[in-house]
């Protein structure tokens, strides 16, 4: 990734103890179980152990440092690694292989079925959310506006997932809302799909960290799970729970015409502020 961590090495850590470091970075040790080493190297799928005040257990797919530190790893492997999270970005490194856990199996939550994927020109089902402020709100609400939609968990504090998200989400926002001659009739979602902790109250909070004392066209809700049942299926949405409530997840971010139904969708995290502003405008434009 062409970054030099800048850290200076204490002679003992434990797990979850932040490394000091001589920059913005945050250095964890920890550890995990491999869940599946993806193609081409770059990146290790694992279920972490708790990272106390950073990060509660999850499943994840982390970026790779040293791709040689990965070599032979294989599903169910355990290994000790270093976390390190910047401003914009993460990685993991110095990776071993320590033991070797019970094989286990990933499944979807309770109540998932499989169900046809939708494409673009397909409409939205009209789903119920439950809204920051305790309401209960559907799709069908925002008929004849662009709504741009994507799904986030407060407690994910890695930079390129879920903040990576809000602060696009915010930034396309930004260039809409200064933007004279864009649209006027659009709506920005952030979808929790982690009801049992995100309480209204606690995505009103988390709210304000990307858009401050400006709610101007952007909402909060969760999705329960008996909606993520069918919805995330729908949008190819990867929710997976394994032993001890570990949760495996990917992005996804979509883009509705005024009718509802789907302009655009972004997978994964690579997109742009600017990406996502052009897709409203000519979602918006949409008859």
């Amino acid at each position: 990734m062409g970054l030099v961590t800048g850290c200076d090495q204490p002679s003992a850590t434990t797990p979850g103890q932040p490394t000091p470091t001589n920059n913005t970075e945050r250095v964890f040790d920890t550890r995990g179980v491999v869940r599946s080493v993806p193609e081409g190297g770059r990146t290790l799928v694992v279920r972490h152990e708790e990272i106390p005040d950073y990060m509660p257990r999850m499943t994840m797919e982390l970026n790779v440092r040293d791709t040689n530190e990965i070599t032979g790893l294989e599903r169910d492997d355990e290994i000790t690694f270093q976390l390190v999270a910047t401003t914009n970005t993460h990685w993991i490194q110095s990776i071993k292989r320590v033991g070797k856990a019970a094989p286990t199996e990933t499944t979807p939550p309770p109540g998932f079925t499989l169900t046809k994927e939708l494409e673009p020109g397909d409409a939205i089902p009209d789903y119920e959310l439950l809204a920051e402020n305790g309401r209960t709100i559907r799709f069908s609400e925002f008929r004849g506006t662009a709504v741009a939609f994507t799904f986030i968990f407060t407690r994910c504090p890695l930079p390129d997932f879920c903040p990576r998200m809000e602060n696009n989400f915010a930034g396309a926002r930004a260039l809409l809302l200064t933007n004279n001659s864009a649209p006027t009739n659009w709506q920005f979602l952030s979808i929790s799909f982690d009801p049992e902790f995100d309480s209204p109250e606690v995505l009103r909070s988390h709210a304000r960290l990307y858009r401050l004392d400006n709610p101007d066209r952007w909402q909060f809700a969760t999705a329960s799970l008996k909606v993520l049942a069918t919805l995330a299926p729908e949008l190819d949405l990867m929710l997976a729970k394994e032993e001890g409530g570990s949760i495996s997840h990917n992005l996804r971010t979509v883009v509705l015409d005024p009718q509802g139904r789907i302009h655009q969708q972004f997978n994964g995290n690579r997109w742009t502020p600017e990406e996502l502003a052009e897709a409203i405008r000519t979602a918006a434009q949409s008859k």
